[in-house]
């Protein structure tokens, strides 16, 4: 049996996809709430093909819990925030999710770390937790690094699909584990040491960061002298070598806008692209603002509460708030004191924000100014909605006459 911790946008999938395919699971998180809602057949999230999945898994027979349980195996899938100031990665929770499979497990246990953490973490932070109770590593308790490799809206796909990395201190315990993984992956499994596995994560979204942030800064260099950003990108991307991204309002989430901080913060004299990388993509909502700005007095709109934000979550299709380059553009706001902006996203049900709408009609209604922040299907259906507002694209996927741009 597997007990898998922490029930959030990677634990829960990877648990029902486990329980799915024949692996017995458990899952368990403090969130009593959140269990509890599990307990009574609902999901969490929204999340493509996650209710079939759930069904499959329920009907499989996996549980939930906030208790840790006694087998053989824990799968640790919980929150691994950065410290803003220092950039380091912040492992309490991996540590105290450790420190309480610790008070059940029995000797030859094996915790997996599926937490993306940087290289060093389970050495510095899990290895002395370890020592700490008294367990021999290798002997009572097995270490495992997992790192996950999935994106929300298309989760269920690229867990059967995505090739997988087992970090272990011995390829015993990586075989054993890679099994499970295997019981459902359908890509490569490469088993090597957990440092390797920690590093080889935190570059994979680091690489992607760096790229955004060229892309970025490339808009921001079009913009000044009044050059079209994505038509040089399209050309340029004819090369057979060159592959440019699209710019962006911003990057959120939590892998992309999180894990490369990790490597400026445990090397800062070494990481300097990426930390000047991080810098300029963490400054893209700022630059929307300004941008907002200008197109307001040069249309003559004076009144910023008829300016709405379209989108609320990190990317489009999905209920994901982490991060949100909105989220961060309404508290550059704040900070400028001039608030009133108008936010809608058709994912984002509850309240969350001031001003916030729940229907496309109210929010167009209550606009003369349209910032499309996330490119969700329901905007790309209904761009003849738009025809008579003034319309900011952050994404280049509105073809209506004079539309502006980052």
């Amino acid at each position: 049996m597997i007990n898998v911790i922490g029930l959030g946008y990677i634990g829960l999938p990877t648990a029902l996809m486990m329980a799915s395919h024949g692996v017995e699971v458990i899952g368990t998180d403090y969130n009593k709430k959140l269990v509890e809602t599990l307990q009574a057949g609902h999901t969490t999230f929204k999340e493509e093909g996650l209710d079939q999945l759930f069904e499959d898994a329920l009907e499989a027979g996996i549980r939930f819990t906030t208790e840790y349980q006694v087998t053989d195996t824990y799968i640790i899938s919980v929150p691994t925030p950065y410290d803003k100031f220092s950039k380091k990665v912040d492992a309490c929770y991996v540590v105290e999710a450790v420190r309480g499979v610790l008070k059940v497990a029995p000797k030859g246990a094996v915790i997996v770390i599926e937490s993306t953490v940087s290289p060093g973490t389970i050495d510095k932070y899990v290895r002395p937790v370890m020592k700490e109770s008294g367990c021999t590593i290798g002997v009572d308790i097995h270490l495992v690094h997992a790192p996950e490799r999935i994106i929300p809206g298309n989760m269920v796909y690229e867990l059967l699909h995505n090739n997988r990395t087992i970090g272990a201190d011995d390829m015993e315990t990586g075989e054993k584990v890679k099994q499970y993984y295997a019981s459902f992956c359908q890509g490569e499994i490469v088993v090597t040491d957990i440092r390797t596995a920690e590093m080889t994560k935190v570059v994979e979204n680091t690489y992607r960061a760096v790229n955004i942030a060229f892309a970025n800064e490339l808009a921001k260099i079009c913009r000044h002298d009044d050059m079209d950003v994505y038509e040089i990108i399209r050309i340029c991307n004819m090369h057979p070598r060159v592959n440019i991204l699209q710019p962006g309002p911003g990057v959120g989430g939590h892998c992309i806008s999180v894990d490369p901080w990790f490597l400026v913060g445990d090397y800062p004299s070494l990481a300097k692209v990426i930390d000047e990388s991080m810098k300029t993509n963490d400054g893209m909502p700022d630059f929307v603002l300004n941008r907002i700005h200008e197109i307001m007095e040069e249309k003559g709109l004076t009144d910023i509460s008829r300016v709405g934000l379209y989108g609320l979550t990190y990317k489009e299709n999905v209920d994901d708030m982490r991060e949100s380059p909105t989220l961060q553009l309404l508290e550059s706001q704040e900070r400028h004191l001039a608030p009133g902006l108008k936010v809608y996203d058709p994912f984002i049900t509850e309240d969350v924000v001031e001003n916030q709408f729940h229907s496309l009609d109210a929010f167009l209604d209550a606009v003369d100014m349209v910032v499309i922040m996330v490119k969700h299907d329901e905007i790309r259906k209904n761009m003849d909605r738009l025809t008579q507002k003034v319309v900011m694209d952050c994404h280049n996927i509105c073809q209506l006459d004079g539309v502006y741009h980052i």
